[in-house]
């Protein structure tokens, strides 16, 4: 693979990650600290408190976000290792001592 396109990957994958944990940090914070929800739809405004357990699911959430363009970064991005010189098949093994 070329690297410049793994960076491009990498880059694009950390964009839309973050943006994502940034997203489910904030909702899960205001969730487990009991703030209401305001939604609005064709015109009419409900507010609603979820339960904490929600909130907390949205933090661990956003833990694995920001983990995921670390991985894929790291699988990438790192360099492969060297090859292991092997046996050719039609040269006979060695004896076992």
């Amino acid at each position: 693979m070329n690297r410049t396109i793994a960076i491009i990957i990498t880059v694009v994958v950390a964009l839309c990650c973050l943006c994502a944990a940034l997203f489910a940090c904030i909702f899960g914070g205001m969730i487990v600290a009991g703030e209401p929800i305001s939604t609005t739809i064709n015109g009419e405004t409900t507010q609603q408190v979820y339960p904490p357990t929600y909130g907390f699911a949205l933090l661990c959430l956003s833990v694995l976000f920001v983990l995921v363009p670390v991985a894929v970064g790291f699988f990438t991005l790192r360099k492969k290792p060297a090859q292991v010189e092997t046996i050719a098949p039609d040269e006979p093994l060695p004896p076992a001592a």
